[in-house]
């Protein structure tokens, strides 16, 4: 069997398919997620602490050149090294609700499987032949 023939089989894989699929929808989740967390999120939860924007928040580590400004793109662009713990923040609280929000769909998931229950198979109807044999040993007993 050549390796294009097994390349074949395995992509028309149901499982490989349905992986693809996966990756394509949990990429424009976490778009979503993301906007969701950055756009709405944090605003509020900054409104709240006093800080506006997240990504803004970083240490320098570094000198900075005269004529920089103290913005996180601008230092990065002058390449002063900056401990930039706001896009973690970020990041993290992205994570988490896109752990959190993955965790209720799997547990839907696995209740809709659950209520399915598989009936048992009903019993074979005995074959014609098996029942006549069965009426002439009958008879024959009596």
């Amino acid at each position: 069997m050549g390796m294009m023939q097994e390349f074949k089989e395995f992509a028309i894989k149901g499982s490989v398919v349905d992986l693809a699929v996966g990756v394509i929808i949990g990429a424009a989740f976490g778009k979503i997620v993301d906007s969701v967390v950055s756009d709405l999120i944090l605003p509020l939860v900054g409104a709240v602490i006093g800080k506006i924007d997240f990504s803004n928040l970083f240490i320098v580590l570094g000198n900075v050149p005269a004529g920089t400004a103290t913005t996180l793109d601008a230092l990065k662009k002058a390449g002063v090294p900056v401990f930039a713990y706001g896009n973690f923040i970020t990041v993290a609280v992205n994570f988490a609700i896109l752990a959190f929000i993955i965790f209720l769909m799997i547990k839907q998931i696995n209740r809709l499987k659950k209520e399915t229950p598989v009936a048992p198979p009903a019993p074979a109807a005995t074959p014609e032949d098996v029942v006549l044999l069965r009426e002439i040993r009958d008879s024959l007993r009596k």
